[in-house]
């Protein structure tokens, strides 16, 4: 009987195992890339970063346009965003920025904020 339970727990194990590493590996631990990064719900959000981040560092940074990104719905969207700017020189650069957006409850955050360069 205790090769048995044995057995069934190492069964359970190995499903779980393999069910776990099959989810994320399909849905990429739940990150999507945005289909049209020109919509404008995400371009509003990437405008948002990047005066949300000039705003903390007063760096006169000013938004071009998101180029690229990816979203993760949890109860909210996460965005992973590549968005052009101009610096205050007048120097254009690429950045990355993550925004967390829940517009029922009016939260949105910037988790980080990075040139790529």
């Amino acid at each position: 009987m205790r090769t048995h339970n044995s057995l069934l727990v190492t069964i359970a194990v190995v499903i779980c195992t393999i069910a776990t590493t099959s989810t994320a590996y399909i849905k990429g631990n739940g990150w999507e890339q945005i289909p049209n990064v020109n919509d404008p719900m995400v371009q509003e959000i990437g405008r948002w970063a990047v005066a949300e981040h000039a705003r903390q560092a007063s760096d006169g940074l000013q938004f071009k346009r998101v180029v690229s990104g990816m979203f993760q719905v949890v109860s909210g969207k996460n965005f992973k965003l590549r968005i052009d700017a101009v610096n205050g020189d007048g120097k254009d650069g690429v950045y990355r920025a993550q925004v967390y957006d829940q517009p029922w409850t009016q939260t949105r955050t910037l988790d980080y904020f990075v040139p790529t360069n």
